[in-house]
């Protein structure tokens, strides 16, 4: 070997080491976007990462506003054993023609995009150029409403959803299951058949209970509903079966086998869930869709309202110390945002933050008192509408124009996917919590009523090379207080 190709080898190998200590020496901001199904996860995470890698219109994210981001861009993900958020299909997705809305997260994924920039303060920017990995972690709305599981035995637990699934608004979906469940001894032999025809009645009950919005709240297990790899899984097999007067469960019985297959679903499903990635969040994001919840009705908003509590009692909010950021990660801001607010005019987005702000009352409170930084937003990551209004006799209402979906109702009116319509879908109440009465009375008459709509036409690219910024509200506001301070 001569001297020459021995000095390059050295001087690569030296680069390859200084990169690698470089990237151990640069921070990471573990970034999870939670959410119950249908609360627009995938829509947030593409738009924010295709605001940072290629600009948006982005006035109160200051690092951006102020010029100060050198570049942004996405990097192989440092977890080889979860897959990739599918940034590119999902864009791709909503700039089809016509667009559509991307799939739900269906598996855990995660993306990392990393952003160099310039410090806007005067001695850190003398240092040069800073950087900062985003770790931006997704998982389906389902699996999250497992993470109460891990607070119950199986007793409290059967004793629970047979609650839940005698409520009046859940008694069509759940007849069949309870009815099975009336002609059960919890004392009798462990039957391997009574498991599985009980399992697959209790399954049927619960996405039928979801059925006629996916948006919705729903008792677990979430793995019934979106079962992924462990679909036909003994872990899977079982249902509640709660006995009279709380009494322990004979030996070799059917509730001893149920209760057996419970408490291996959560050693082996939600603790690995929660330890390997729930728990080692940095920065948190809660997106509900409350619209679509006051849409269905008051029984709706309270299922959201106690989901939604039960969740995020598993956090770990508060201020983090250097110690703490290595020992045991706390969520030290938390944002609550509401979705799809441009489904409403701008002088309803106030009344549409109040409401979050009741559902998460408890939450919003536990979190504050552990010394985490609190926010409470209405966005839209992806604006699918635009504002105007409508004459009503000597009467001005503000309206929403888009799209709506295919399928979509308001009155007798059926839309075809195709039509853009201006829609006025009614007031929501000064007073937040009139939303747990019965009915939600517009003052122009009918039920408040919102309509989903189909994606803006987007463009990845103008004629001259540039990416379009999309159009949002306060996507940029939630970037800035998510990240904000580490790009400071």
């Amino acid at each position: 070997m001569r001297l020459s190709d021995l000095s390059d080898t050295t001087a690569d190998a030296l680069k390859s080491a200084g990169a690698y200590i470089s990237d151990l020496m640069t921070p990471t901001l573990r970034l999870g976007v939670t959410g119950l199904a249908r609360s627009g996860k995938t829509v947030f995470i593409t738009a924010l990462v295709r605001s940072l890698v290629s600009g948006g219109r982005l006035p109160y994210f200051a690092a951006m506003a102020e010029g100060r981001i050198v570049r942004a861009y996405l990097e192989p993900q440092p977890d080889d054993a979860i897959p990739r958020f599918a940034y590119e299909e999902h864009l791709a997705e909503l700039a089809a023609e016509p667009p559509r809305w991307p799939e739900s997260t269906r598996r855990i994924s995660q993306l990392r995009v990393t952003v160099d920039y310039t410090s806007a303060a005067l001695l850190r920017r003398a240092l040069g150029t800073g950087r900062l990995h985003i770790d931006i972690v997704d998982y389906p709305g389902e699996w999250l409403i497992d993470l109460p599981l891990l607070e119950l035995s199986f007793a409290d637990w059967s004793r629970q959803a047979v609650a839940d699934a005698q409520a009046p608004h859940r008694a069509n979906a759940s007849r069949e299951w309870l009815a099975f469940l009336a002609t059960l001894d919890p004392d009798a032999d462990g039957d391997e058949q009574t498991a599985l025809t009980g399992a697959g009645l209790f399954t049927r009950y619960l996405q039928s209970a979801r059925a006629p919005d996916a948006a919705l709240s729903t008792p677990g297990p979430g793995r019934f509903l979106l079962p992924g790899d462990l679909e036909g899984s003994p872990l899977l097999t079982f249902f509640p079966l709660p006995k009279a007067g709380g009494a322990s469960y004979a030996r070799a019985s059917l509730g001893a086998m149920l209760s057996r297959r419970f408490e291996s679903y959560k050693s082996h499903v939600v603790k690995p869930f929660f330890r390997d990635h729930f728990a080692k969040l940095d920065r948190q994001i809660v997106l509900m869709d409350a619209l679509s919840a006051i849409n269905s009705g008051a029984e709706a908003v309270d299922d959201l309202e106690r989901a939604m509590e039960a969740v995020l009692r598993c956090f770990r909010p508060g201020a983090n110390t250097w110690l703490s950021s290595v020992l045991a990660p706390r969520v030290d801001r938390l944002l609550f945002a509401a979705t799809k607010a441009d489904h409403l005019h701008h002088s309803s987005h106030d009344r549409l933050e109040a409401i979050l702000r009741v559902i998460a009352e408890k939450a919003i409170a536990r979190a504050s008192f552990a010394g985490a930084e609190v926010k409470v937003m209405a966005l839209a990551a992806l604006r699918a509408t635009r504002e105007a209004e409508a004459k009503s006799g000597r009467q001005r209402l503000p309206c929403i124009v888009g799209v709506p979906l295919a399928g979509e109702r308001l009155g007798r009116k059926v839309f075809d996917g195709k039509s853009e319509a201006a829609v006025f879908p009614g007031d929501l109440p000064e007073d937040p919590t009139s939303l747990k009465l019965p009915a939600i009375a517009a003052p122009a008459g009918g039920g408040v009523h919102f309509l989903r709509f189909r994606p803006p036409h987007i463009s990845l690219e103008t004629p001259s090379g540039e990416a379009p910024a999309l159009p949002h509200i306060r996507l940029d506001r939630a970037i800035e207080f998510l990240l904000g301070d580490k790009l400071a």
